[in-house]
């Protein structure tokens, strides 16, 4: 079980992969971002991207799948306080195998909470192709 202690600043965790299907990125973005770019494969040939593309919300949400899968689901986490600055950096098209990486920042002590350490961590997915589609800053609470 992942604790506070386990981690460390530098400490660099491996994420698994993921892969997304036109159907669920669909379902997705007709669910929580239901713009025709996210859901309507016709419509989504006459935009930008000029295809189909996943709701940025869609690779936030396979990036904490990934990490729960990894090392929070089971884990002592307690509660995370917020993500930053979320930036999208390239279309993740049907198909694309997300993968990526947790790097830890910072920790230390809560200083409210003595049973709490701070775990903040830069975590970063590309696709199969190694372009980089994601990066956000994460913080969360763990027992330590």
């Amino acid at each position: 079980m992942w604790r506070f202690n386990n981690f460390e600043a530098g400490q660099l965790i491996q994420l698994g992969k993921y892969q997304l299907t036109a159907e669920e990125m669909i379902e997705f973005a007709s669910h929580y971002d239901p713009q025709p770019m996210h859901t309507d494969p016709e419509a989504a040939t006459h935009s930008p991207m000029g295809e189909l593309i996943a709701s940025g919300w869609h690779t936030c949400a396979v990036g904490m799948r990934l990490m729960c899968d990894a090392f929070i689901t089971g884990s002592s986490s307690v509660v995370a306080p917020g993500v930053d600055h979320i930036r999208w950096l390239a279309p993740v098209r049907p198909g694309d195998t997300l993968s990526g990486q947790c790097r830890i920042q910072e920790t230390r002590l809560s200083r409210s909470k003595p049973d709490r350490g701070v775990v903040t961590a830069e975590v970063c997915l590309h696709r199969q192709d190694e372009i980089a589609v994601l990066r956000m800053n994460t913080t969360a609470l763990y027992l330590v």
